[in-house]
């Protein structure tokens, strides 16, 4: 199952989550949504799979969320979504996710959920016995 990560060049976190990625070889897809924006469908995929709905998802420091004057307890879900998809710097970055688990921003801890189990499994065995010692 290949990863999807959305990312933009200027990004140090996005440059972080492809080096992790790589380094653990885990296969993805990247994608710079400044370059490639999001379409309202891919945007409304991403919402599917957030816990807290468009919370997770939006920026609400970008300087483009205050220039628009978005007002989260106001504005409905189809005019956030066609706003993501014309100013994707209202994402937050990076957003990597496949068709089970979706992560925003780089977390060294949470990211770890893209290892295979059986890599998992294989290093908290290591863990455990350098505890033993």
């Amino acid at each position: 199952m290949t990863v999807q990560l959305y990312t933009s060049s200027s990004n140090a976190s996005s440059r972080k989550a492809r080096a992790w990625f790589r380094d653990h070889e885990i296969p993805f897809m990247e994608r710079n949504i400044m370059a490639q924006p999001l379409s309202q469908d891919e945007v409304k995929r991403l919402l599917r799979l957030t816990e807290n709905g468009t919370e997770d998802i939006v920026s609400t420091r970008a300087k483009i969320f205050g220039k628009l004057h978005i007002d989260l307890d106001t504005i409905s879900t189809s005019e956030l979504i066609k706003l993501i998809a014309q100013h994707p710097d209202l994402l937050k970055r990076p957003i990597m996710f496949d068709d089970k688990r979706l992560q925003v921003g780089y977390n060294e801890e949470e990211i770890r959920r893209f290892l295979p189990r059986k890599t998992r499994q294989l290093e908290m065995e290591k863990v455990r016995a350098r505890l033993a010692i």
